[in-house]
C-alpha cells in the first residue's frame, strides 16, 4: 500500500478552492461553487504553467461565451444546441491554441443554458466565478516549494554513482574479475531522469531569471553516462594482463577521484593524451588477440575523450559547486560519526 500523505499542491487545491467559494458565496453569485471547480482547474505544478493555464482558460471562457450567446440565441435552449454548440467551440479553442480552457469554459456555456437566458448581469455573474476561479489560484501558485536542495542532493547522489563506476572499472582493469553488481548504472540511470523533469519545473519556477543551471548540468550527466555505457562492453573485453590496460586502470582510478561540480576536464584531458601517446608508442601487436587489445584500448581512450569534452564545455556554478561540496562533507562526517 502506498504511504499516505498530503502534498503542498493538495493543501494549495484544498484551500484556494474553499477560498474561491467562500468568496464568490459572499458576493451572492449563482453557481458559486463553481468559482471552486475553476481554481481546482487552474491549480499548475509550475508558476510559468498557472500562467499560461490561466490565460487559455479565460480567454477559452471569452470565446465560448460569445458562441453560447449566438446559438443558445439564435436556435434556442435546447440539446441540439449544445451539440452544435460544442461541435463548433472546442474545434475553435483548439486552433486557437487555448485547448486547455475547453473544460473550464464548458461549465460557463452549461450555465448559460440552464439560466435559458442571456443578459448583462448573467454575462457579470459568470466573469467574476472567472475572475475569481483564476484569480485565487494564480494567488495559489505564487507559493511554489524549491526544489533547489533536492536538486543538489541528486548532484551529490549522481557524482557518488559516477565515481564508484570509474573505481570499479580501475579495478576490473587492474585487478580482473570483481564483485560488482553494476547497480550504481541503473541508479544513475534514474537519478538523471528524475532530476532533468525537477530541474526543467525548477526552471518553469522562475519569472526574473532563466535558472536553469541544474538542467545543462544533468543534460552534461546525461551525455556522459552515455559514454559510460558505451564503454562497459570494452572494459569487460579487456584482459587483466595487458600493461596497458594497468595503465588504464590507474587513470580511471584517478578520474573517480577527480569526479566534482568543478571542472578539471583541462587537467584529465592532458593526463589522456599523454597515456594516448605513450600506448601508440609501444611495440606493434603481433597477435590478432593483441590487436583486438589495442583496437579496445584506443576506443576506450577517445570515448574517454568525449567525456571530459562533455565536462569540459559546461560552465560549472561556483555558488552551487560550494553547497555540492558542502553537503557531501556533511554526509560524510555523518557516517565517519555513526562508526
Amino acid at each position: 500500500m502506498t504511504g499516505w500523505k498530503i502534498g503542498y499542491r493538495t493543501v494549495k487545491t484544498s484551500v484556494g478552492a474553499a477560498l474561491s467559494i467562500f468568496i464568490a458565496q459572499l458576493l451572492s453569485l449563482e453557481f458559486y461553487v463553481s468559482a471552486g471547480i475553476i481554481t481546482i482547474l487552474c491549480i499548475s505544478v509550475t508558476k510559468k504553467e498557472s500562467l499560461r493555464d490561466s490565460w487559455e482558460r479565460f480567454a477559452a471562457c471569452l470565446i465560448g461565451i460569445v458562441f453560447a450567446a449566438l446559438l443558445f440565441e439564435g436556435l434556442g435552449y435546447h440539446f441540439v444546441s449544445i451539440a452544435i454548440l460544442f461541435l463548433l467551440f472546442i474545434p475553435t479553442a483548439v486552433a486557437l491554441g487555448v485547448r486547455r480552457g475547453v473544460v473550464t469554459s464548458a461549465v460557463i456555456i452549461l450555465h448559460l443554458y440552464t439560466f435559458e437566458n442571456i443578459s448583462t448581469s448573467i454575462i457579470v455573474n459568470e466573469m467574476l466565478l472567472i475572475v475569481i476561479g483564476i484569480g485565487i489560484a494564480l494567488i495559489m501558485n505564487m507559493y511554489m516549494p524549491s526544489r533547489e536542495n533536492d536538486l543538489i542532493w541528486k548532484q551529490v547522489y549522481l557524482e557518488d554513482c559516477f565515481r564508484e563506476i570509474w573505481r570499479e572499472f580501475a579495478a576490473y582493469l587492474k585487478d580482473g574479475d570483481v564483485n560488482w553488481d553494476g547497480k550504481e548504472i541503473a541508479e544513475a540511470a534514474s537519478i538523471i531522469e528524475e532530476a532533468k523533469g525537477m530541474a526543467l519545473n525548477n526552471i518553469e519556477n522562475h519569472f526574473l531569471r532563466n535558472d536553469d543551471y541544474f538542467y545543462h548540468y544533468f543534460k552534461m550527466r546525461e551525455k556522459q553516462f552515455d559514454v559510460i555505457k558505451r564503454i562497459l562492453p570494452f572494459i569487460s573485453s579487456l584482459d587483466r594482463t595487458v600493461i596497458q590496460g594497468k595503465k588504464m586502470a590507474l587513470f580511471l582510478q584517478e578520474l573517480s577521484e577527480g569526479v566534482s561540480p568543478g571542472n578539471t576536464a583541462e587537467y584529465f584531458l592532458k593526463q589522456l593524451h599523454a597515456l594516448k601517446e605513450e600506448i601508440q608508442e609501444m611495440e606493434l601487436p603481433k597477435t590478432r588477440e593483441e590487436f583486438e587489445v589495442r583496437s579496445s584500448l584506443f576506443y576506450i581512450l577517445n570515448e574517454l575523450e568525449s567525456y571530459l569534452l562533455v565536462k569540459k564545455r559546461f560552465k560549472p556554478d561556483s555558488t552551487r559547486t560550494r553547497s555540492v561540496s558542502g553537503k557531501r562533507l556533511n554526509r560524510d562526517r555523518k557516517k565517519r560519526q555513526a562508526r
